[in-house]
């Protein structure tokens, strides 16, 4: 047992428990109407497609000289109201969401000195796969790459980090989030406000590859 997790083990946290496995337990609850992380997540996903959309098609009209400045700004306006559109579509699904799963988004965490699991709660999970099961098929039955991907995204429950491989760790104190980063792979973990500076001290001290 590491100092850090012996000093800990003195605290006796009432949302943190530490188990004779070595493993740190806890369960967060998120309310999804005052903590805008997910929607952040599920706006990021739209825009960056959009973004991506946009710039394959000013490549392809670049080389025409008539294209500058007139084309552009006038595609930009339309990608810009295309943007604006899907932020009021995504904030009526995001609170479509928020009602299925009942105002709040509740997660179990483990942590060791190995790695951290996110595992979102049983009684959530069969909403959240149903959710995701009918995103991928209004989307793949529009057409839309985009929406399959987001349905992808909400049928995962379940996550795990393993510490050497992550290269980056941001901690979001308002939102009690800290993201742990790996190449391809984010999980955010979340953690209450008086368990919090233990959470990020303690994943940040078994990363041994994040860059500062």
């Amino acid at each position: 047992m590491t100092k850090q997790m012996m000093a800990y083990d003195e605290k006796s946290s009432e949302n943190i428990m530490l188990g004779e496995d070595g493993k740190y337990r806890w369960v967060y609850e998120m309310n999804l109407f005052k903590n805008p992380t997910i929607f952040m997540l599920i706006w990021k996903i739209f825009f960056f497609i959009i973004l991506g959309i946009f710039a394959f098609m000013v490549l392809i009209q670049s080389g025409n000289s008539r294209f500058w400045w007139v084309g552009f700004l006038n595609v930009a306006k339309v990608f810009g109201y295309i943007l604006i559109g899907m932020t009021v579509l995504s904030a009526l699904g995001y609170l479509l969401y928020a009602a299925i799963m009942g105002g709040s988004y509740i997660v179990e965490f483990e942590m060791d000195e190995k790695g951290v699991t996110h595992k979102q709660i049983a009684s959530q999970t069969k909403n959240a796969k149903k959710l995701g099961a009918a995103t991928m098929i209004a989307g793949a039955a529009s057409g839309r790459i985009g929406t399959v991907g987001v349905g992808l995204n909400a049928q995962r429950t379940e996550m795990y980090t393993e510490f050497a491989k992550v290269r980056k760790v941001k901690a979001y104190p308002r939102r009690h989030l800290i993201k742990v980063n790996e190449r391809l792979e984010h999980n955010q973990v979340y953690a209450a406000k008086e368990d919090f500076a233990f959470v990020k001290d303690y994943i940040v001290s078994h990363c041994p590859n994040i860059k500062q």
